[in-house]
């Protein structure tokens, strides 16, 4: 009998490229393993940053009202499990194994990636859980996503940037053509970014699908102690809700979120909401840790902001260090280098970068190189967790380390910072 570990071994091995893009093959699987839809009603998170943290908060809040939630998301860090969520738990080995063996014998000779096996196996695990919502992120674009097999009910866009350029065209507007095909005909369609291109709204129109606007149909004002958001329910009554504390995640995910919840016909209860929002976990992202090293408490910022967009993002939410800032950096040779650093230059006081542990990264010697052409000064070690031990073995109690950019980055540094507790321990 297989483990979760032999399954994704052979997952990997199964297609030869890791994306192809299109729903015919998965599509046609779904219908030989018999799949309906994966809840009551389907939520479908598609956009360039924030996909996680707004299925999180939307998650959260449906389960506050006790609804059964099933999340799937990607990618993982640490467990393939994160990826898939029933209730606020991560799914267990036994039962990704039964998914996987009843889609690879569904499947028969079509081949499929890692991604259309995961993807199918979620909504044959979410099928069989009686959910009442399913909130479904996009691996990547849309139109195109093997999440796009199901049907959304609600459909949200985070925000739009180029990224993925490759796949999805390298203009802001071959991406919202890219994100509009998760929309679905007189179905609500949201976007959290404020300034989208005009076709997206041309094509929610286009499907009689009403189109909610951050800015326009709802919003969010930040103060230096709190935040209100507001907007409309289905019946386009206004809403509020007021003195919500500030939030690790952001906040303009968090308006998105409260702006779906507010379509689904839920109990608006501001307490229950507030709380929900505070509960809304998401591992790596402005993700706050502290960790007694070599005697010393020293304090940390995990965030895989690896794209532009992120970058500048995470540059907003960095809070006034005392001390200094030292970063640890790994990044996958496909993305934009300049376009991360610039916005982190001015923030970062020294840098320790890294090979990742991944054929695709960029190399520890090429950032170092980058980043001392502009001045930085940057060092470069043979692991992440060489880089760690570097800046928390200098760092002073009021300095901070942020650990940021890739997913592998942050992940090497989540197994690092477990082994480092269990040393002190």
């Amino acid at each position: 009998m297989k483990t979760l570990a032999d399954w994704l071994s052979y997952l990997e091995q199964l297609h030869p490229s890791a994306i192809d893009m299109g729903l015919e093959r998965a599509g046609e699987v779904a219908r030989r393993l018999g799949l309906g839809r994966p809840a009551s009603t389907v939520i479908t998170v598609t956009g360039t940053n924030g996909k996680g943290s707004t299925c999180a908060l939307l998650a959260s809040l449906l389960h506050a009202q006790g609804h059964r939630v099933g999340v799937y998301s990607s990618p993982h860090l640490l467990r393939y499990n994160e990826r898939v969520r029933i209730n606020g738990q991560d799914a267990g080995d036994a039962d990704l194994c039964a998914a996987f063996e009843a889609v690879e014998q569904a499947r028969g000779e079509i081949s499929l990636t890692y991604f259309e096996m995961g993807t199918l196996a979620a909504f044959w695990l979410f099928e069989r859980a009686a959910l009442d919502f399913a909130v479904l992120e996009v691996g990547l674009g849309g139109r195109l996503d093997a999440v796009n097999l199901v049907d959304a009910d609600l459909a949200l866009v985070t925000s739009i940037a180029v990224d993925h350029s490759e796949w999805l065209g390298n203009t802001r507007e071959s991406v919202a053509v890219e994100k509009a095909g998760i929309f679905r005909v007189g179905k609500p369609a949201l976007c959290g970014d404020p300034q989208p291109p005009a076709v997206l709204e041309e094509r929610a129109h286009a499907l009689g699908a009403p189109f909610w606007l951050r800015g326009r149909d709802f919003d969010l004002s930040i103060r230096a102690s709190d935040w209100e958001w507001r907007g409309r329910d289905a019946r386009g009554a206004a809403l509020t809700l007021r003195e919500i504390p500030l939030l690790s995640l952001p906040m303009q995910n968090a308006a998105l979120a409260l702006q779906a919840y507010a379509l689904l016909d839920q109990p608006w209860q501001p307490e229950r909401l507030k709380q929900a929002l505070r509960e809304a976990r998401v591992t790596g992202r402005l993700d706050r840790r502290a960790l007694r090293y070599q005697g010393r408490s020293v304090s940390l910022l995990l965030d895989v902001g690896h794209n532009p967009h992120a970058a500048a993002y995470l540059a907003e939410r960095l809070e006034r260090c005392n001390g200094r800032r030292l970063a640890v950096f790994g990044l996958l040779a496909d993305k934009d280098l300049e376009g991360v650093l610039d916005p982190l230059l001015a923030k970062v006081d020294h840098w320790a970068v890294a090979d990742l542990p991944t054929v695709r990264t960029r190399s520890g010697a090429a950032l170092a190189a980058a980043l001392q052409a502009r001045g930085a000064q940057a060092a470069s070690y043979p692991s992440i967790a060489a880089a760690l031990d570097a800046q928390c073995g200098q760092a002073g109690e009021d300095d901070e380390v942020l650990v940021f950019g890739s997913f592998y980055c942050v992940a090497e540094a989540l197994e690092w910072l477990g082994q480092a507790r269990r040393e002190d321990a």
